[in-house]
């Protein structure tokens, strides 16, 4: 009987967080795209690594505050200030390629289906992934490095490496952050909503930058 009841319990606080987060994601991301929007209405400078900075302190602040009602406000904070880092790079885009607009549609395009597909796979499968988190964890440092190395020292080619490595790293991320929340894994909807974000958000600019190689029109 007690086991009975554990379980029903456990089940409606995996479908709360569960809930909670897919609301929380579908909010920041509008807000997000607002805040891209008017970055590249008002044409925003791009910050450089000054996005790096600003990214790790909102997200030490929402760690911080996940478990308090102001986490969700640094949520915000957070997914506002990478909208605003977006606008420019996609204003970049659609000036440097004829197709700009075609390649910025495509990538959101196949973030969307990329995200839909795995969430729903995650969902129905009932799939165990968390057995992917150390690889992702070392999969994720190493390439971030490696992104940085490609950054200062101007090599495209290793550059492009990364976009590709992160592209099946942030699909990765997506199956083992939806699997943490149906198992249990995951019970603070706030940080199971940055985990998700940050991996749309690296998804669209992975897919951006390798369809801006392949398929760009000067």
């Amino acid at each position: 009987m007690r086991s009975n009841v554990q379980t029903a319990s456990n089940a409606i606080v995996i479908n709360r967080t569960l809930r909670n987060t897919y609301q929380l994601l579908s909010a920041t991301l509008l807000f997000s795209g607002v805040m891209a929007y008017v970055a590249m209405v008002t044409n925003f400078p791009h910050l450089g690594l000054m996005t790096l900075v600003g990214y790790f302190g909102l997200l030490f602040l929402v760690t911080k505050l996940r478990n308090s009602a102001y986490g969700i406000l640094a949520v915000f904070a957070l997914t506002g200030f990478m909208g605003l880092t977006l606008g420019p790079i996609i204003n970049m885009y659609l000036t440097a390629f004829s197709n700009g607009a075609e390649l910025v549609a495509m990538a959101m395009t196949g973030t969307a289906v990329i995200f839909a597909t795995l969430s729903v796979y995650a969902l129905v499968s009932q799939k165990d992934f968390s057995f992917m988190g150390g690889f992702l964890a070392a999969g994720i440092m190493v390439m971030f490095l490696a992104g940085l190395a490609a950054y200062f020292f101007s090599m495209p080619a290793l550059s492009l490496a990364v976009s590709a490595s992160f592209v099946l790293l942030m699909s990765g991320l997506i199956l083992y952050q939806t699997s943490a929340i149906i198992h249990g894994g995951e019970t603070n909807y706030i940080m199971a909503t940055v985990t998700l974000y940050i991996s749309i958000y690296n998804l669209f600019l992975s897919l951006l930058h390798l369809l801006g190689f392949a398929a760009g029109d000067d």
